[in-house]
């Protein structure tokens, strides 16, 4: 196809994509607004599918079929596996979320939803799928925090989960990632196209849900 398929899929994507980028959940974080019970609640729903991600991550390093393509994937999953959790310890410290508050609450139904999405994309041996949902789930955060203003948030809580999200680390990544995928995800079209809108569905759903029970 002439145009990268990865704008291909971003076109598909929408208006849904753009609903979760300019979420209020998104406004309020980049603000400095949003109200601690909500950030509990997104943390706590957040953190519970890290373990599907890595899994996710782990698919991917087993089925990209290039060297290159492992080293790129190992790097970001050992990011994940200190930067990014050790923000979530720390903020859970910070916001005097207990374990027993962080284990408690049953998942949402957007994070049943992800954990479902990522382990079906790994079980299914496919690169292409994989990348696929790894590409909404990093570049639709990358979209919205680089759409962040200045300054940023005083609470470390928030203006650490827009960094995490907007750095040249992270910008690099995702650009791997949608090379990626526009490199052999039109050799399994629909498949990329199925997972791709899935998630992005699903991180709407997810905003949505940290709401749940306000007017």
């Amino acid at each position: 196809m002439s145009e990268r398929f990865t704008h291909y899929l971003r076109e598909q994507s929408e208006p849904t994509w753009s609903a979760a980028v300019g979420h209020r959940f998104v406004r309020q974080l980049c603000d400095g607004s949003l109200a601690d019970p909500v950030m509990v609640r997104y943390l706590v729903q957040d953190h519970r599918f890290l373990d599907s991600f890595l899994t996710l991550l782990g698919a991917a390093i087993a089925t990209a079929d290039t060297f290159e393509a492992r080293l790129r994937l190992g790097r970001f999953a050992g990011m994940i596996s200190s930067d990014e959790n050790t923000y979530f310890l720390r903020a859970f410290e910070a916001l005097g979320v207990s374990p027993a508050q962080r284990d408690e609450p049953a998942d949402s139904a957007p994070t049943a939803g992800f954990k479902a999405v990522m382990a079906e994309a790994a079980a299914s041996r496919s690169y292409a799928a994989a990348l696929a949902v790894l590409n909404v789930a990093e570049g639709l955060y990358l979209d919205w925090a680089q759409k962040a203003p200045q300054p940023l948030p005083e609470h470390f809580v928030h203006a650490e989960w827009i960094t995490l999200h907007d750095n040249p680390f992270f910008e690099d990544f995702v650009a791997f990632l949608q090379a990626e995928l526009d490199r052999v995800g039109p050799k399994e079209a629909e498949l990329s196209r199925d997972f791709y809108l899935r998630t992005v569905a699903l991180e709407l759903a997810f905003f949505d849900a940290v709401y749940d029970g306000e007017a």
